[in-house]
């Protein structure tokens, strides 16, 4: 059943239905990865919201999907336009879950931050992608951006 849970999140990020994603989680979950860094609660489905309202087409792939009962994983490819650029990007990542009570508690995404940032961001990436400065400019940028939507939503 919660395999079907991982499928059916990344099926969800290819239809740009965040309120999908985001009904995948517990309500006190956790998400990491070299963008955002660790979000919790709201701040997931926020994210996944704020994704797929503001980009186009996202081709999504799927492989290796692995579940235990407790924990998951997958391997995840995913297409589409940087919004703020218009630079086309393939990023490919691992995700690592742990599930309660049939949902997502903790949702770990890891891919390569320099790989992401050059085709994303373009010369920038290119030049200081590999840094850790702007490594975490690009995550303040990015959290502050989904507080923003978050309190547009609630309003």
């Amino acid at each position: 059943m919660t395999a079907g849970l991982i499928e059916r999140l990344y099926r969800g990020l290819g239809d740009r239905d965040g309120d999908l994603m985001a009904v995948c989680y517990t309500a006190t979950a956790t998400f990491e990865d070299p963008v955002f860094g660790l979000l919790s609660g709201a701040q997931v489905g926020g994210m996944w919201r704020m994704l797929t309202a503001g980009s186009g087409e996202i081709g999504v792939s799927l492989s290796d999907v692995f579940y235990d009962g407790e924990t998951g994983s997958a391997t995840w490819e995913a297409r589409y336009v940087f919004p703020a650029t218009g630079r086309s990007v393939v990023n490919r990542g691992q995700a690592e879950f742990r599930f309660e009570n049939g949902l997502i508690a903790e949702h770990t995404d890891d891919f390569p931050f320099y790989h992401w940032a050059r085709q994303a961001l373009g010369m920038p990436g290119l030049v200081l992608g590999w840094t850790p400065f702007f490594q975490a400019s690009v995550s303040n940028r990015a959290r502050a951006g989904l507080e923003r939507f978050i309190s547009k939503q609630s309003e």
